[in-house]
């Protein structure tokens, strides 16, 4: 396994990260365990910030919280002067609990409702990003009652394959994201938008996909973005204040991976604007891009115990963990690759090929399938990496299992951000209808 961040093995062999060792994390805060590395965390978010300073000072780094959502993760990304981005309710609750200004909230999302845009509007967010003419029409209306202009950027599909999974591909014309160019329908949304009085249509947005690693695309969709722009000048008189180019730098899952720069994608895309502004004579708009993975990812890893191992001769031995596709959906999802190690035998050698299976019952519950490590034994600590981004946002309670607990680690301290749920969490919403709480007619 690749250490990344603050990783590094400790003087009794075992992982320690940002001078906390893992296996006494899983000892005193219980497996599985997602621990965050802050200081990982903190030193992405300041790349971006700086790199954007340096190169393009009319710019704001938003943070894609969809990624890793908790109050202490909205309050660190608030003190590294980011603006957060938001997809739900939920999002947003969390975000105004957390006290994060509103007014560098921007929410997306491609079905948001009555009760989310109105809960928008009331907390005063700084930017709606529209994504289709439903939503349109309907914040129109909503902001009217409120007394309001709701001030938006308008999402489009600037049509650019991304070189990504099919999954997470969002800037194709067949997405059920934005309006595409290509067919009329961004333009026809702009027309709409500045034809409305409770509307202030402030830029324009694209996000292409996530986990990418080839540069060029960014170059392709600033340099259609860009063009975009101009015709709307043109055929509008419209000039765009701000242009969201959306996130999705990749990270390191495997050794397959080969993530750029923060700095290469600045520099991408801040040039290829100024050229294209320099091109079309147009004034430089506010850039602003929404990065995600590649702050959260990296900088997490889930802890697990090794419980029972199958081992079938000629075969494959199976090593069972105590988590699985409730605390790590990806590779059953979208046959995401993960590595591994075992934390409490950082320095001994690989010893044999097992694959990491998970407690729940669905054949397709597999972590990771054969990775070479040292002999794994019952009660073992196994590690895997870069699950900061998407794990605990899209974990679930399946086959009625809690979910895990989060750690921030910094500096040789842990603290607790995220409690781990217990079995009355579990059941805390049920309802047992009256007519079945007769306890003879139960047992009759």
């Amino acid at each position: 396994m690749k250490l990344l961040g603050t990783m590094k093995i400790n003087n009794v062999g075992h992982l320690e990260i940002s001078g906390c060792d893992t296996v006494a994390l899983a000892q005193k805060f219980g497996t599985p365990l997602y621990v965050m590395d802050e200081s990982k965390i903190r030193s992405t978010c300041r790349q971006y910030v700086e790199a954007f300073r340096k190169y393009y000072p009319n710019s704001e780094v938003i943070y894609a919280s969809k990624v890793f959502s908790t109050m202490a993760m909205c309050r660190l990304i608030a003190e590294e002067d980011m603006g957060l981005d938001v997809v739900s309710g939920g999002e947003l609750f969390t975000a105004l609990k957390s006290e994060f200004p509103a007014d560098r909230v921007y929410f997306h999302g491609n079905n948001k409702s009555p009760e989310e845009l109105e809960m928008a509007l009331e907390a005063q967010v700084g930017r709606v990003v529209v994504d289709n003419f439903y939503e349109l029409s309907l914040l129109n209306e909503l902001a009217k009652q409120h007394k309001t202009k709701a001030k938006i950027l308008l999402r489009v599909s600037p049509g650019i394959d991304a070189h990504t999974h099919h999954y997470i591909k969002t800037g194709m014309i067949d997405s059920k994201f934005g309006l595409a160019i290509a067919n009329g329908q961004a333009m026809l949304a702009i027309e709409k938008a500045l034809s409305m009085k409770n509307i202030e249509l402030k830029g324009l947005h694209c996000h292409i996909g996530s986990q990418i690693f080839d540069l060029k695309s960014y170059q392709e969709a600033a340099e259609t973005m860009m063009g975009f722009v101009h015709k709307v000048k043109t055929s509008t008189g419209f000039v765009a204040q701000e242009l969201n180019l959306g996130g999705g730098l990749g990270i390191y899952y495997s050794e397959d991976d080969a993530p750029r720069p923060v700095e290469e994608m600045v520099v991408t895309i801040t040039e290829t604007v100024k050229a294209a502004a320099a091109n079309y004579g147009l004034p430089l708009p506010k850039i602003i891009v929404e990065p995600g993975r590649s702050i959260a990812g990296e900088a997490g890893v889930t802890l697990y115990t090794v419980g029972s191992i199958k081992d079938i001769p000629d075969v494959r031995k199976y090593v069972a963990v105590d988590g699985g596709m409730t605390d790590n959906i990806r590779p059953a999802l979208y046959q995401a690759k993960y590595e591994a190690a075992v934390a409490n035998k950082m320095n001994n050698p690989a010893e044999e090929t097992v694959s990491i299976a998970g407690k729940c019952c669905e054949s397709g519950d597999m972590l990771i399938w054969d990775v070479e490590l040292p002999r794994v034994e019952a009660g073992d600590t196994l590690v895997i990496s870069s699950t900061g981004a998407y794990n605990y946002s899209m974990s679930s309670n399946y086959n009625r299992n809690v979910k895990p607990a989060v750690v921030f680690v910094n500096d040789g301290n842990a603290d607790l951000v995220v409690k781990r749920e217990t079995y009355n969490d579990l059941i805390r919403n049920d309802v047992v209808p009256e007519r079945m709480q007769d306890k003879k007619a139960y047992l009759a």
